[in-house]
């Protein structure tokens, strides 16, 4: 039994997207009883569903109707050899989101952290009508290609590191040491994005090629091109961490995001880590609810 498959009482199932791959999603309530717009999430690059249960379960408690889901190739969600790039990946979210709202009848706040930022804003200019507005954590304004000009500089650069074999406790502690102040939802959420094999060790679920070939997608991918023609509510919510150049970055790219966006919103979290979702999942949840709540959403 992996620890992924434990959803603590949430609903977990394999959704048909009719993008020829079913997605497994974890979902926390019942449409029935939640009288709060319903709100999706969408992980990162390598990530899966379960490092968004602490921000479900505090959005859930404050009445929303919560689905997070695993993309293609990730956690338990089904793993094709092709179809890694943005576009169909923004095709299976969309049906996706679909078949959610055969149920459920309210455009739900789609949430994407990083690359599943992008994800999402990509869904916001090309589906509108499917959402209510996205929320793009430490995500969305990336853009690659500033960056890495040559992609073969940023396949060298952004390749993930080789964990397969390491021993799970081993892993684990590794993550309580370097993320110390992260709630345990966001240690069990990290674990899950591994398969954890009989033999004590485990493998990441996203395996290199296909990995590569969503960072391949996401070097290709322009949110700038797109901002003026977003025509939901789009919040950023970007982490700033240590790095001051990164840091100063990163604010310009989310100033130029406010100048182009129509309706934008940005709620800087300060100190915080990429997966700042997983770091402050009840802040996170607050944010989130308050601009449903005040009208922006």
């Amino acid at each position: 039994m992996n620890p992924d498959a434990n959803t603590n009482g949430a609903q977990s199932e394999l959704v048909d997207t009719s993008n020829n791959v079913r997605l497994r999603t974890v979902t926390w309530g019942k449409s029935e009883t939640r009288k709060q717009t319903p709100i999706v999430l969408v992980h990162g690059l390598a990530s899966n569903a379960m490092l968004w249960e602490g921000a479900a379960l505090a959005l859930s408690s404050l009445g929303h109707l919560v689905t997070a889901v695993d993309l293609r190739g990730h956690g338990l969600s089904e793993k094709p050899d092709t179809g890694y790039d943005m576009q169909t990946v923004t095709k299976d979210l969309a049906g996706l989101l679909r078949e959610i709202q055969k149920h459920n009848f309210v455009a739900p706040v789609v949430c994407g952290q990083s690359w599943g930022g992008n994800v999402v804003l990509e869904l916001a200019h090309t589906q509108p009508e499917l959402v209510s507005g996205v929320v793009c954590v430490d995500g969305g304004f990336l853009e690659l290609q500033n960056h890495f000009p040559n992609w073969d500089d940023c396949a060298q650069a952004l390749r993930p590191p080789a964990i397969a074999g390491t021993r799970i406790d081993d892993f684990r502690k590794y993550l309580q040491r370097s993320h110390h102040d992260w709630p345990e939802t966001g240690i069990n959420g990290a674990l899950a994005c591994m398969e954890h094999l009989p033999d004590g060790t485990l493998r990441p679920w996203l395996n290199l090629e296909r990995h590569m070939m969503i960072l391949r997608g996401l070097w290709e991918h322009h949110p700038t091109r797109i901002y003026s023609q977003i025509s939901v509510p789009v919040m950023f919510v970007p982490a700033e961490g240590t790095n001051s150049v990164f840091n100063d970055s990163k604010r310009s790219a989310i100033e130029l995001a406010e100048q182009l966006v129509p309706k934008v919103r940005v709620e800087w979290f300060s100190p915080a880590d990429h997966d700042l979702h997983a770091q402050h999942p009840e802040r996170f949840a607050q944010v989130v609810h308050a601009a449903i709540a005040d009208g922006f959403f």
